[in-house]
């Protein structure tokens, strides 16, 4: 192969960014996993999980497509609601392709229309950012509902006075479209190298993913109240000394010590649950995740603390992380 070859082999290779927004829980954070094929952002039936942009990381032979999964889009109530709300924009600003998604089993509503509106003005000018509406959930609608939905959607962009740059119907659940999805975001990015060195599926620190995790497991099953409420701080991950020999291949155990914070005593009582059984149950699922994630054992401490209203205080959110 002459030099010539090489150089427009190497120019057929995309790489940039895509952000995924919508409503809180209309699937985004399991299409990101879908996507990725592998768990980096957490799932809940709970509206309102995901609290830190995580990055998943596509790898293909012609490109390397990073996710950006956001919080969702929302009408804020609160100060960490509005600084939710920032986060989106700023991120929104930097990317190459927006995925805007919008299930199939849900009309189209205010939030989304509120949604459809601040993406309209990124679709606007010299520096326009095309927005793909990704319609998620499809495995749970009939096909005569699915082609209701999609004229919806269609509809959606020309209230705006805007034209979506594709509409893709997916199931993350059963793999429908997904390849075609990314296919159709790879389109929109840049021809670039890559950006991150193969087999890294995220960009985010270890602290932040395993605070993740014990926050998806502390949030199944709960009350709709508890889920705004709850933060999770990493405090440390430490080795503790002497428990690793690697020529007898043991891998050492790893101390992981973690607070979840909530805004009520009543709130504390339900992470807790009767004789600390809900709290052991919590424990018990997130380290199987954050084993799973470090590659070692792990001794998982927990913590329930109080932070009362800390969603209103600038100050408690600057030490929580927001």
């Amino acid at each position: 192969m002459n030099d010539d070859t090489s150089r427009a082999g190497a120019q057929l290779h995309r790489s940039g960014f895509a952000c995924l927004v919508g409503r809180p829980n209309v699937g985004k954070s399991t299409l990101t996993n879908a996507l990725v094929g592998e768990k980096v952002a957490i799932m809940s039936a709970r509206p309102q999980t995901t609290r830190h942009t995580i990055r998943g990381i596509v790898h293909r032979p012609d490109a390397q497509l990073i996710l950006v999964d956001t919080p969702g889009l929302h009408r804020p109530r609160t100060l960490l609601g509005e600084r939710l709300n920032d986060l989106v924009r700023d991120t929104l600003s930097e990317v190459d392709v927006i995925a805007f998604c919008l299930p199939a089993d849900q009309k189209i509503g205010p939030g989304d229309r509120y949604i459809a509106q601040q993406l309209a003005e990124l679709m606007r000018g010299r520096k326009a950012v095309p927005v793909v509406a990704v319609v998620t959930k499809a495995d749970v609608v009939e096909r005569p509902v699915m082609v209701e939905h999609l004229l919806a959607v269609q509809a959606l962009a020309t209230s705006v006075d805007r034209e979506w740059a594709d509409i893709v119907p997916v199931s993350a659940k059963d793999g429908f479209q997904v390849d075609e999805l990314s296919d159709v975001l790879v389109r929109h990015l840049p021809e670039g190298p890559e950006l991150y060195p193969g087999g890294e599926l995220t960009d985010e620190p270890e602290s932040v993913m395993v605070a993740e995790l014990v926050r998806e497991a502390a949030l199944e099953g709960v009350r709709d109240e508890l889920p705004h409420s709850l933060a999770v701080v990493v405090e440390e991950i430490v080795e503790r000394e002497g428990t690793g020999d690697e020529k007898k291949g043991r891998p050492p155990l790893l101390d992981v010590r973690v607070n979840l914070f909530v805004e009520r005593d009543s709130q504390k009582a339900i992470v807790i649950g009767r004789g600390g059984s809900r709290l052991r149950a919590v424990g018990t699922e997130a380290r199987r995740g954050i084993e799973k994630l470090l590659g070692t054992r792990v001794y998982l401490d927990l913590h329930v603390k109080v932070a009362k209203d800390w969603q209103r205080d600038p100050k408690q959110l600057r030490r929580l992380g927001f």
